[in-house]
């Protein structure tokens, strides 16, 4: 892997592990619109997210953010090295 690569991903780690921290605990705007027009209860979720509200399930405080901020950055640069993987053969 490219050093420029690993320098990426780490910077992604620590950016997503600290910026986390000033999540807003607020729901966002599309789930703030359904909670005011009373048709956040009918609402269902086509499949189950890998992380709830970006938390991490059984963590509690500021630690959970931060561990939902680093599994997501994982996941997504699995995922995306993975397909450029593919696409590059």
């Amino acid at each position: 892997m490219e050093k420029y690569v690993v320098a990426g991903l780490v910077v992604s780690l620590v950016m997503a592990m600290l910026i986390s921290l000033y999540a807003s605990p607020e729901p966002d705007g599309l789930e703030r619109v359904a909670e005011d027009l009373g048709f956040i209860e009918s609402a269902t979720e086509p499949t189950p997210a890998p992380i709830p509200d970006y938390e991490m399930q059984g963590v509690e405080g500021p630690l959970a953010g931060s561990l939902a901020g680093l599994m997501g950055v994982i996941i997504m640069f699995v995922m995306v090295f993975g397909i450029a993987s593919l696409v590059k053969r």
